[in-house]
């Protein structure tokens, strides 16, 4: 039988996880909207200069985030790995896409990551402009997608893209999309996996975006597997699949939850 003082220890770490669940977002939208204006107003520097600009403060804003998220909210996060890539440019970062901290993860720790993003997010008044002040690019036309991202990776940029297109739904993980492979064919430009563990499926697309998290939350993420540019984008597109699904049936199932 539960004795009062652990029934209310209970209760209050069940408060404590929704405060930390409204802090946690409600950081990130005041980050969000504190950038908001100043991304608006540098949208009038030279494309050059707003893009450095862009890039530095949403790295720099991410990190604070995260911070934040460790310090306030019972996260703990792994990414030193990410560091030994900033001098291997230009790359393709593909990874695993379980929930709403994938990006925020992994531009934290690069300067000159741009994103293949939503369209949808592009045209969010919270993300917007800053993502277009950094040059991220729409995934809603093909073509374009892949000459922007080329461009890009033509200048030494990490370009970041989730082959999945979206959150996962069907963990441990949705089939994938020929955009990364098309965009590596088409740039000549090598592909590093990213595989990203996590304690809980909090923020993945099943989850209700006010379900209170269990907390604490543990995040990594680990260098994988390093792939050539592929002379057949479609055929690389199922190897793709198939490593990360040989990738995510090796993580503990406590590493891994389940998106119940």
């Amino acid at each position: 039988m539960t004795s009062p003082l652990a029934r209310l220890g209970g209760a209050l770490w069940a408060a404590y996880e929704y405060v930390a669940m409204v802090a946690g977002l409600g950081a990130l939208a005041v980050l969000c909207l504190a950038w908001l204006p100043f991304a608006l107003l540098c949208s009038v520097l030279p494309e050059r200069a707003g893009r450095w600009v862009g890039r530095l403060a949403i790295m720099i804003g991410f990190r604070l985030y995260l911070h934040f998220l460790t310090l306030f909210c019972a996260c703990r996060f792994d990414l030193a790995a990410l560091d030994g890539l900033r001098r291997d440019q230009p790359l393709i970062l593909v990874a695993n896409h379980p929930s709403l901290l994938d990006v925020v993860m992994i531009v934290s720790r690069l300067p000159d990551a741009v994103c293949v993003m939503k369209a949808a997010l592009m045209d969010n008044i919270l993300l917007g402009a800053a993502a277009r002040l950094a040059r991220y690019i729409r995934n809603d036309a093909p073509m374009s997608m892949v000459r922007q991202a080329r461009a890009e990776l033509r200048q030494g940029a990490h370009l970041v893209i989730f082959p999945e297109g979206s959150r996962t739904l069907d963990f441990p993980l949705d089939p994938c999309t020929a955009a990364a492979g098309l965009i590596a064919h088409a740039a000549d430009v090598p592909l590093q996996a990213l595989v990203i563990e996590f304690s809980s499926p909090y923020l993945g697309k099943a989850w209700p975006l006010l379900r209170k998290p269990e907390l604490p939350l543990r995040f990594s993420i680990r260098l994988g597997r390093r792939f050539a540019p592929p002379a057949d984008a479609r055929r690389f597109t199922q190897e793709l699949e198939d490593y990360f699904r040989a990738e995510m049936a090796a993580e503990s199932p406590q590493r891994q939850g389940t998106a119940s």
